[in-house]
């Protein structure tokens, strides 16, 4: 017994001894440490706190290329992108004015209660995941329809506390930008053109039942992360995507070349030439027909796409969604590291 104890004891010590961290210290503008700061990978679940002369160490996955974020009650949230182990980070964090934006009073003819509604639609979703979502704090998101530009924006100062009791993850979502553009002065959703958020996003797991684990699955099969891992790893077939164009079934390889850059893959989007696309910004467009029976759209805006190495665009506006999968928004979002 005491063998076996001692055995047990030499493999957490050298587990331990092989962990590696990235270090830092968080402080004000005037050098003061920050304890309790938030510290986590950006749309992970990996995340630690400072301590109280505002250092922090958190554990280094190679595989993890994401901004390391820090936020803090009372400042503007900070991120780093360029981290390595062995060199200590100092984050630098600025006290918010509250005065970012200015707010310009217009008359609105939609009742908040409308804006709210389009905004979850578009945000949380309306999958049966999406709708059971809760916004802790919605009333700290303020809405703004602009009737010039037919579009609805949204904002907020403050993180969104968010409960996925469905996934089992409570998220702490920073909204850096969300829109909605619409084809009149309406909010109906079905005079939607084009709809588009994002923001900085970590999770806290707080259930993992074997309910929670069905539904995590059932989140990411035909989910635009398992589409953009398919699109790099050329994972095509009847029991993933099939591409389509014209309602024709076409081979992915006459459409895309992928290269492996370092962590990223670069995907060469193969312009089409139809005469419905000229004078448009759109280089292709595609049919999706996930599992033989759900259908989608995907639009490429640009001929070179980037998608790291967890499946997620680097770039969100170079592609966009119609159809079944556009309803997997945020109520359907799993950590970025989910299944890998």
């Amino acid at each position: 017994m005491i063998q076996r104890l001692l055995f047990g004891l030499i493999l957490l010590c050298t587990a331990d001894v092989f962990s590696q961290y990235i270090k830092g210290k968080v402080v004000d503008e005037a050098q003061q440490p920050l304890p309790s700061a938030t510290v986590y990978y950006e749309g992970t679940t990996l995340a630690t706190l400072t301590d109280e002369e505002g250092n922090f160490n958190i554990i280094y996955e190679p595989k993890i290329k994401r901004p390391i974020v820090v936020s803090y009650m009372g400042y503007v949230t900070a991120y780093a992108e360029n981290y390595s182990v062995g060199e200590s980070l100092k984050i630098i964090m600025k006290q918010s004015t509250n005065s970012l934006r200015e707010v310009v009073i217009k008359k609105d003819r939609f009742t908040r209660k409308e804006k709210m509604a389009i905004f979850k639609e578009r945000f949380l979703g309306i999958t049966s995941f999406g709708l059971k979502t809760v916004i802790e704090n919605e009333d700290d998101i303020e809405l703004e329809y602009d009737e010039e530009k037919r579009m609805l924006k949204a904002y907020s100062d403050k993180p969104l506390l968010i409960i996925n009791n469905s996934l089992g993850y409570k998220i702490n979502y920073e909204l850096v930008d969300f829109e909605v553009q619409f084809n009149g002065i309406t909010l109906h959703p079905h005079a939607v053109t084009n709809s588009f958020y994002a923001g900085y996003t970590r999770f806290e797991e707080i259930k993992s039942s074997a309910t929670v684990q069905r539904n995590r699955a059932k989140a990411y099969e035909g989910s635009p992360t398992h589409f953009f891992r398919c699109l790099a790893n050329y994972s095509w077939g009847k029991d993933s995507f099939q591409l389509f164009v014209k309602g024709g079934l076409t081979s992915p390889v006459n459409h895309f070349t992928v290269y492996k850059e370092e962590d990223n893959f670069k995907v060469l989007v193969r312009k089409q030439q139809f005469p419905e696309l000229k004078g448009t910004n759109i280089t292709a467009v595609f049919g999706l027909l996930f599992d033989e029976k759900f259908q989608s759209s995907v639009y490429f805006y640009s001929d070179a796409i980037l998608i790291d190495s967890f499946g997620n665009i680097l770039n969100p506006r170079d592609v966009a969604f119609s159809g079944a999968i556009q309803f997997k928004r945020l109520g359907d979002t799993l950590p970025l590291n989910y299944g890998l």
